[in-house]
Formats: C-alpha cells, sequence, structure tokens
C-alpha cells in the first residue's frame, strides 16, 4: 500500500497544504502586490523610493523568520505542536491577506504592514509544514513525496494565479468595476483558498506524540535550540549539505524575485513578464513529477547536480537574451528545474537529520533559506552598482551556483545518513 504513496489519505492532505499555500507565494508576493503597490497605494512617490519601501518590507519579514526559525522548531518539537504552530502561522498569514483589500488608496503604510505579517505567516507556516514531511510517509519516499508537494504547489497556485490574471485583463467579464477592484478580489481569492486547502492537512496527517510537556516545553525547547548548534555541528555531512544548500537556493531564490525585474531593465513589458510567471508555475508542475523520478532512482544528490547545471546554463543565456521569445524559453527552463531543485534538497535534508528532531532541525533549513533571499537580490544589486550593466549582475548568481555544487560533491549521503540515525539511538 506504500508503494504509492499518494494514495495514502495523509499525504495528499499534506501535499494540499502546498496547494493552498503557494497562491500567496505567486498571486502575492510575485504578482500583484508590488505592481499594485507601486501604482496604488504609494502611486505619489518616486518609483525608487516606492521599491525601497516595499524592498525593507521583504527583507524585515525575512530577517524576522531566520531569527525566529531554529527557536520555533525547537519549540514545536518539544511541545508535539508542530501542527498547532502551522496553523497559528497559516492563520496570521490568511487574515493579513484578506485585509490587503480593505487599505484605502495611498495607505502605503498599512498596506507594508499587512503585507509583511502575511510574509510571516506563509513563511513561518511553511517551516512546521516542511517538518511534517518525516511525520507522513517512510524515508524511501522522501524525493517523490516532497516533489508531489512542489507539484501540487505549482498546480493550485497556477490556477488560482491564472483566474486572477483573466480578473485584471477582463475586469468587466467578472462584473468589477475595474482594475484595482479585481485586484482587491485577487487577494480576497488567495485567503479564502489558502484558508480551504489547508483544512485537509489538520484532519487527516498527524503528528507523533513527543509527550512534551505544556508547563516545560519552552525551557526545553530553549534548551534544545542550544544543544542544536552542537548536534549539527557533529553531523559533519548535513553540516556540509546545510552549507551547500545555502549557496545554491540563495541562486534559485534570487532568480525568483529578481526575474521580473530584470526583464524590466532591459526593457521587456510588464504584461509579457506576468504571462512568463504563468508559464514557470505549469511547466513546474510535471517537472517536479519527474525529478521526483530521478531523486528516487538515481539518488537526490545526483537530481541536484543536474539542477544546478540547467541553472548555469539559464543564467548564460539571460545575459545574452534580446527578445521576448527567449524570455518565455527561459521561463520553461526555469520550471523544469525551480521545483525539482527545491524538492529534492528537501527530501536530501530530511534523509540527513534525526527524525524525531525534524522541526527543530528544519527550523535551520527553512532560516538558511529566508537568509539567502536577504542577501542575493543584495549581491546582484551590488554588481550591477559597480558595473553599470545589468546583464552583468544577473551573471554574478552563478558564482552561488557554483560553489553550492562544489560543496555539494563533498556530501556523502551514506555517511550522513548513518550519523543521523546513530544521533536518534543514542542523544547527545
Amino acid at each position: 500500500m506504500d508503494e504509492r504513496p499518494i494514495r495514502q489519505p495523509k499525504v495528499l492532505a499534506w501535499c494540499f497544504y502546498d496547494w493552498a499555500n503557494s497562491a500567496f507565494a505567486t498571486t502575492v508576493m510575485a504578482g500583484f502586490f508590488p505592481l499594485f503597490f507601486k501604482q496604488y497605494w504609494s502611486a505619489e512617490v518616486a518609483a525608487t523610493e516606492s521599491t525601497f519601501r516595499l524592498g525593507m518590507a521583504n527583507s524585515l519579514a525575512s530577517i524576522l523568520v531566520v531569527c525566529a526559525a531554529p527557536l520555533l522548531g525547537a519549540l514545536a518539537d518539544q511541545a508535539g505542536a508542530k501542527k498547532r504552530f502551522l496553523l497559528f502561522f497559516a492563520a496570521m498569514g490568511i487574515v493579513m491577506t484578506g485585509a490587503l483589500p480593505l487599505v484605502a488608496q495611498g495607505g502605503w503604510m498599512m498596506a507594508l504592514v499587512l503585507y509583511g505579517l502575511g510574509v510571516l505567516g506563509f513563511s513561518g507556516s511553511v517551516i512546521f509544514y516542511d517538518s511534517l514531511l518525516v511525520s507522513v510517509t517512510r524515508e524511501r519516499h522522501y524525493e517523490r513525496v516532497s516533489a508531489y508537494g512542489y507539484a501540487f504547489g505549482y498546480l493550485g497556485g497556477g490556477l488560482l494565479f491564472s483566474l486572477n490574471v483573466l480578473m485584471i485583463l477582463f475586469p468587466e467579464a467578472f462584473g468589477l468595476a475595474g482594475k484595482a477592484e479585481a485586484v482587491k478580489l485577487s487577494f480576497f481569492s488567495v485567503a479564502l483558498w489558502w484558508a480551504l486547502f489547508s483544512i485537509p492537512l489538520f484532519l487527516w496527517v498527524k503528528e507523533p506524540d513527543t509527550g512534551g510537556k505544556t508547563d516545560r516545553w519552552v525551557s526545553a525547547g530553549l534548551r534544545q535550540l542550544r544543544d542544536t548548534f552542537g548536534k549539527v555541528r557533529q553531523l559533519k555531512m548535513t553540516f556540509l549539505f546545510l552549507i551547500a544548500y545555502w549557496c545554491y537556493i540563495d541562486g534559485v531564490d534570487t532568480i525568483v524575485r529578481m526575474a521580473v525585474d530584470y526583464g524590466l531593465s532591459i526593457g521587456f513589458d510588464a504584461n509579457n513578464l506576468m504571462v512568463a510567471l504563468l508559464i514557470t508555475q505549469f511547466v513546474g508542475f510535471p517537472a517536479a513529477l519527474v525529478f521526483a523520478r530521478i531523486g528516487a532512482r538515481r539518488g537526490p544528490k545526483q537530481g541536484i547536480m543536474i539542477a544546478i547545471f540547467a541553472y548555469l546554463m539559464i543564467l548564460l543565456w539571460a545575459y545574452r537574451m534580446d527578445a521576448i521569445w527567449e524570455f518565455y524559453m527561459l521561463a520553461v527552463a526555469i520550471g523544469l528545474v525551480q521545483g525539482g531543485i527545491q524538492a529534492l534538497s528537501r527530501a536530501l535534508y530530511a534523509r540527513l537529520i534525526p527524525r524525531d528532531q525534524a522541526g527543530e532541525f528544519f527550523g535551520f533549513y527553512n532560516m538558511l533559506g529566508k537568509f539567502a533571499a536577504v542577501l542575493g537580490p543584495m549581491l546582484m544589486g551590488w554588481v550591477g552598482v559597480l558595473t553599470q550593466d545589468t546583464r552583468l549582475s544577473i551573471l554574478a548568481i552563478g558564482t552561488l551556483f557554483i560553489l553550492g555544487a562544489f560543496l555539494l560533491s563533498r556530501v556523502n549521503v551514506d555517511a550522513g545518513q548513518q550519523a543521523a540515525r546513530e544521533l536518534e539511538k543514542h542523544p547527545i
């Protein structure tokens, strides 16, 4: 029965949370909020000022997750409360997103507060969602189930984003007064979508009872956080993988966040860029499943290496492109590898950690991912300012992939798994 994990209710329910929250990542974070913030909530100021405000909100939310993620994961492990923490952060993100349509034109400060808290809720919930992977399936299916989650996310986020784009392009067909009303309704639809499709996880996914006592789990969580640094250093292969992951996922996240900005900088139309974003979403759905097969047959490490090589080729092409059809082809190429590298990274990491401390260790994993999202765009901007060449700035990201690939090549997965299992049997 376990040979087809997607048929199990708990696996399907777990995957549907990715379907649920990816609507926020696609419609709000990557799609409409940056444009609506500049054109509606912050329309009276210079473009550079509105960009600075939005950038600061993104960075502040990411930094808060960086600081809180390891402690939150440790607390959830001690209390056996991954689902409760997930519910709290998901509810925060849902409520903040649902409140965005209430912000009046020109209310940039309130819009940023709600958006920042929404990002915090989204990012915080992913810590506990990722850590539940070890509770819903067996180790030999980590790659496949992790890929199912990302595939569901691409499909779910893409479906709602498609509807939202149609609402923006043809507001009258939906009985809306104009584009502003369509964007506001899109934000509300994300909140509703996120809430509705989160329900299966809370009904059908169970987590092991750790026996944590509510009057002691805070102090125990703090002790566990302190001890984690020693554990990560002791698990040498896990530590090495985390550093490699930090490098290459920095490159992945930078491309996700800066691709539209790069396209605008070299003269492409915003509507064309939105279409490219849709292409990435729908290509990412089957591609994540293909990478699951690669990970299952050849191992997740080799699958990640293939994706890193593909990203290096994408960057070289992006440096030289000058036609919109090339941007569309790059969107396809990114869709082919983006979900795969994310899914296989999560699955490989799950193999390299003690399963009874998954929340704590995935807190560190997500911390590195969010820290990369702070530093990557800064590197791209720094190179662009120094060289006064936007195209050279995109090439700078290649150094992150190269360094990540080198460090990953040094990771002995078998030795790392053995060390993690030993730590389960003989904890520090």
